[in-house]
């Protein structure tokens, strides 16, 4: 058995061992959540974000499912309720839109309050099989990257008062990893720089993703040193992962009883419209390690990277 075939195996087996994991209820101690805790999901009409959803409502949280358009999430949440969860509320969330994020924000503090989950879904991808245009690097950037941290910038303020801690769960990719062993950033002074979390900065990261857009635009990006596959997403999940870093970094000095605990996973190539339908995970699988770190119990965990259920580096 080859390399390739050794690690499907594997992989395979460790999608198995979490299926089972995914039956086994939280015992009493272990849930810090009530009904009362407030889980908001971009992008939650389908796909991944729907999936997220369902098990979030389905553990006994109070979703509240976003969606670019209202009369979509209003059909999505229908779904749940019929399938029997009731603690369930949808409103329109364009992460592209500022004003819609300020809308979004002003409805829930005034009808719940604030929130203690926020799970960034919400994301483009517009190539399929071997494509890799970046024709619409922009608009991927702009969803997958800006779209994330605008929506953390403008949901940490209402982030509840707890003793378990606020989380903030970012869907990314494996595909953005600076040291994976395929599709990496080959600009070493670049990787080094974006490795050191010591010296990671919000400039750093927003020159990054501004210098790759400007050699699109300029028809320079393939010499770039970018990573050579999907790499429009790829840098925009590479984005988000740094970001996610040094927020943790920052959001750890809030006193106790203010925590926000914030973590990126790679759901896998999920059976969705993202993939073109074309992926290998189910879209249970694919939910089942955000909803794992939305509700990790006695977490301290932050700043980390994750795939099915296990930390992988960055």
């Amino acid at each position: 058995m080859g390399h390739k075939e050794k690690s499907k195996e594997r992989k395979e087996k460790r999608l198995q061992e979490i299926s089972l994991l995914r039956t086994i209820p939280y015992a009493d101690h272990q849930r810090w959540w009530s009904k009362e805790t407030i889980a908001v999901v971009t992008g939650g009409n389908r796909g991944i974000g729907f999936e997220i959803s369902r098990q979030l409502a389905d553990h006994g949280v109070t979703v509240i499912l976003t969606s670019r358009d209202g009369s979509v999430g209003v059909e999505s949440i229908k779904v749940l309720q019929e399938g029997g969860l009731q603690d369930v509320a949808c409103h329109p969330l364009d992460v592209l839109d500022t004003s819609s994020i300020s809308q979004f924000s002003d409805w829930l503090k005034e009808n719940y309050g604030g929130l203690d989950i926020l799970v960034n879904n919400a994301g483009v991808n517009f190539n399929f099989g071997s494509d890799n245009s970046v024709e619409n690097a922009k608009l991927v950037i702009e969803t997958n990257y800006f779209g994330t941290k605008h929506m953390i910038e403008a949901m940490i303020p209402l982030m509840k008062s707890s003793s378990a801690g606020g989380r903030i769960v970012n869907v990314s990719s494996r595909l953005g990893r600076l040291n994976g062993k395929r599709n990496r950033l080959e600009n070493e002074e670049l990787r080094k720089q974006l490795s050191d979390v010591d010296s990671l900065s919000e400039e750093l990261i927003d020159g990054m993703v501004s210098t790759f857009l400007q050699q699109v635009e300029d028809g320079s990006w393939k010499s770039g040193g970018w990573p050579p596959t999907f790499t429009d997403y790829s840098v925009s999940k590479l984005a988000v992962n740094a970001y996610t870093r040094l927020m943790a970094k920052k959001l750890s000095e809030r006193p106790d009883g203010e925590k926000i605990y914030i973590n990126s996973y790679c759901p896998g190539w999920v059976k969705t419209a993202l993939t073109g339908y074309a992926g290998s995970v189910t879209v249970e699988d694919g939910a089942d390690s955000g909803v794992w770190l939305s509700l990790l119990p006695d977490q301290a965990i932050t700043g980390k990277f994750f795939a099915e259920r296990r930390e992988i580096n960055f």
